[in-house]
Parts: structure tokens; sequence; C-alpha cells
């Protein structure tokens, strides 16, 4: 029925979470980041930094001349599946996303490393090296060095180095009231977790889940070179509706997202409404619900949906509406088969999900 059939070892009981999923609750981490050093003056001292995390973007991004900027990001997790290959397979597609979200291509990565030496064998933890590599081969980009620890729980990531055009980075930021907003993956990932611990993910639902998670975000260099992109993120941790508010509060805007155009992994809804769903989910809304409107009596299963937390979701994308057509031929030409336009960007200050 999933991964774990065949293995001597089941990663996913090495830790306590698994995934974007183990990512920090969004109202816990701007507690954290309030008022540190780190986050105020940055700009006036240092204006070759053109993205930091002023608002909450995917990735740094520091000018180096007219022509290039350098993107780096940083990612690491812990299991989301048993299968050492495919974990490392996922972690260094999510981290490579975020320099796709910014616009960027990879040039190279270097591997973030905690294993529990002596617990985990030595074949094990190479296989998930080998996993990660293969991704960063895929992408054209090598793995140039790293850092590991012995840690007691599993973490594998990458930190991503990239370039882009000055001219072209999209943050989340760049949103206008109209856009359209286009998103490239589909949702459920956080929900396929919950059930894969339970033995109760379809093989058809595991490979529909690895397919996912280990698809590259390339459309994102070709994107932020087309007319009518304004703004651009990868759904991941926080969920969809924890995403797209970094995208209204950096704009100054409101959404609007339609439940039903939403692309979900086969199945999701249904395991949902059987109550596979994750502790992060709810974290989610904890931190953010007070800035939602849902339809009236929305269940708390489809509510969950919104708020599921995506370990390497798609991009989503602010556009004119005059480009929505070609944003959604860029994703289809480079294999996202599932690529919809959900919504929309409003005057205002709130994201109202409509049925």
């Amino acid at each position: 029925m999933n991964d774990t059939t065949a293995l001597p070892i089941r990663l996913t009981q090495f830790s306590h979470g698994g995934g974007c999923g183990c990512k920090i609750a969004p109202a816990v981490l701007r507690d954290i980041l309030a008022d540190t050093p780190f986050s105020s003056h940055v700009a006036a001292a240092y204006p070759d930094l053109l993205v930091g995390i002023e608002h909450g973007d995917d990735a740094a991004v520091y000018k180096l001349n007219d022509e290039q900027a350098i993107v780096a990001t940083t990612d690491f997790f812990m299991p989301i599946v048993d299968d050492p290959f495919e974990f490392g397979r996922i972690a260094a597609t999510n981290a490579l996303s975020d320099v796709y979200a910014m616009g960027g291509r990879p040039l190279f990565a270097l591997a973030i490393v905690g294993m529990p030496i002596g617990r985990l064998p030595n074949e094990v933890i190479r296989q998930i090296l080998a996993g990660g590599e293969a991704v960063c081969k895929a992408a054209g980009v090598p793995i140039a060095g790293g850092h590991s620890i012995d840690a007691p729980e599993p973490i594998y990531g990458l930190v991503g180095i990239g370039v882009v055009n000055p001219r072209r980075v999209k943050q989340n930021a760049g949103g206008r009231a109209g856009d359209s907003l286009v998103l490239g993956k589909p949702l459920g990932v956080g929900v396929y977790s919950a059930a894969l611990k339970k033995g109760l993910l379809s093989d058809a639902q595991y490979a529909a889940m690895i397919a996912a998670t280990t698809q590259l975000n390339t459309p994102g260099g070709e994107l932020a070179d087309a007319a009518g992109v304004h703004a651009m993120t990868d759904i991941t941790g926080f969920g969809l509706l924890g995403h797209l508010l970094e995208i209204t509060r950096a704009s100054g805007l409101s959404a609007e997202v339609e439940l039903g155009r939403l692309p979900l992994l086969p199945g999701v809804g249904e395991l949902a409404q059987g109550g596979h769903v994750t502790g992060a989910s709810a974290r989610n809304w904890a931190s953010y619900g007070g800035e939602v409107v849902l339809p009236d009596a929305m269940p708390e299963w489809q509510r969950a949906l919104l708020t599921d937390p995506q370990t390497s979701g798609g991009l989503l994308v602010s556009c004119d509406p005059a480009a929505r057509d070609t944003v959604l031929d860029i994703f289809h030409r480079h294999g996202f088969a599932d690529a919809a336009e959900i919504g929309r960007l409003g005057a205002g200050s709130r994201v109202t999900v409509r049925p």
C-alpha cells in the first residue's frame, strides 16, 4: 500500500514530524523574528540586498551588477517518506524550488546533513544523499560541498545558490489589484503524508505523491521573463492560504480563492474527510485564520485542505489576466498538467474563500 513494505528501516519513525510540516508555525515565527537586529534597517545599510526577510520571500537576492544578482536560500527537513532515496529527492527538489520561485536559475548547491549516526545505517544515509544528487543532476547543478552533524533525528536539505537578472526578480510584494492567481501543482501532500503514516495511502496515491514532490519548479525562470507576471512564490509548509497571505500582505491587497477550482491530488478530499490531516494544518489556521473569510458552514476538512502543509509544492503566480493563458501554457509545456487559475487579487486586506 505504500513505500514501507520492503524496507527494514522506516525513516519516518526516527522523527517527530516530516517534510515542510516541520516548519515553525507562522505566528510563532513572526514572534521569534520580531525586533531582531537583522529585521530592520537592512535595506539602508545594504542597498545591493534586493530581497531580504521583509516580506517572507522565498530567497535572498543580492545584486552584483545591472545584469546579475545572486539568489541564495536554504531548506531542510525530516523524512516525509520511508524510502531514503525518495526522501533525498523530495528534500532537494523542495530546496531548489525557492530559487525558481524568485525567477532564478540554480547554479550549485551545498548539502545540509544531520543524521543519527549509529542508529541509522551508513548505507541508508548514502541513499538519502544519492537521492539529492539525482535531483541536482536533473536540474543541471552540482552539489559542491556541505556540512554534516550527528543529530538525534535525520535531517537533509540543501543550500541553493542561483542567479537572476535584477530586473526579473519576482517578489511577494509585486501583486496588483485585478491579477489572476495561477497555481502550478495540486494540493494535498500533507493529507497524503498523514495517510501514509497509517498505511492508508494506495500505491497509485503514493506514486502521485512522489511525482508531485520531486517535480522541479523549472517554469519559474520562464515565468519571470513573461510579460504581465507580477509576483511569485511557492506553496510549502504554511499551506495555500499562508503563502497567499504573504503576497497579499506584502502587496497591500486582498484575494479571492475559488474552492472548486483548486487542483487536488487524487482522493485527497476523501482522505481529509476521513480525518487524515496533519497537526501543522491546525497550527497554520490558528496563526492566520483571523485574516481569512470562509464560506458559511464550511466543513473542517475543506478548511484543512486550504492550510495543508505542502512539501515541495507548486508555484503560485500573480499575473495580469491578459497573461493568464501564457502562464498556463508555460506550466503545461514544463509538464505541469494540473496548473489552474484559482482566484484573483483585489483591493482590501483579507483572503476570501468562495465555494
